[in-house]
């Protein structure tokens, strides 16, 4: 609703501008009239506000000179006019929706290549890195986990996948086009002792995988 009264009043700014600046032939300064009141009485359509009722020429009509029958009648034609508008607007965004669904369902399935160049988190021992796809309003993944191993070092466990490490997920489909975000998530899993400044060597422990940093895209 913002949305499009926000464009609505741009367009009723852009119009005053041409009206004001005294450059229009009388032919479109009434044509231009006519579409400034017919955008106003559209506006207070959508927004429940009073509908005014006006004349040939946009102007509003006067109680006091107006017959009541009248009045009667220019309100029928307006708010006629203005459901035909109401209704005119919302076939065009069937018609929109109806060829959006179709172009979905047509189009072929779609990929999303990842290319890993760093890790950048101060871990201290080896870890797990996956990264996946997520849905944040149903609450979960729709993909896969790539994983790839990170050693203590900084580097890659398999080291000869250094500046080659690279991911595809693929078929995403037309269900996955329509979702309204997609996040890109890459968790962090650290592999190794309990706890990192467990020194002890009666209590040390080994290959153990601890949850340690989460990050995420906000939407795709």
């Amino acid at each position: 609703m913002f949305r499009s009264v926000r464009h609505m009043i741009y367009d009723l700014i852009e119009w005053r501008s041409q009206i004001l600046s005294g450059t229009l032939p009388q032919d479109e300064l009434k044509e231009l009239k006519k579409k400034v009141t017919a955008k106003i009485d559209y506006g207070n359509r959508i927004l429940d506000l009073d509908l005014v009722v006006r004349d040939e020429d946009g102007n509003i009509l006067d109680p006091e000179q107006t017959s009541t029958i009248s009045l009667f009648r220019a309100h029928e034609i307006a708010s006629k006019q203005v459901e035909e508008r109401l209704q005119e607007e919302k076939s065009q965004k069937q018609n929109i929706d109806i060829n959006r669904q179709a172009k979905f369902a047509a189009t072929p399935s779609f990929a999303l290549f990842v290319n890993l160049k760093n890790v950048v988190c101060k871990i201290g021992e080896d870890a797990e890195v996956l990264m996946s796809l997520y849905d944040p309003l149903e609450s979960k993944f729709i993909s896969e986990n790539y994983l790839v191993r990170w050693s203590s070092c900084g580097l890659p466990k398999d080291i000869d996948r250094l500046h080659n490490l690279r991911a595809v997920f693929t078929d995403l489909g037309s269900k996955d086009l329509k979702r309204e975000k997609i996040s890109f998530v890459c968790q962090i899993v650290r592999v190794g002792r309990m706890e990192l400044r467990d020194n002890n060597t009666r209590k040390l422990t080994s290959g153990l995988r601890r949850p340690f940093g989460v990050a995420g895209t906000s939407g795709l």
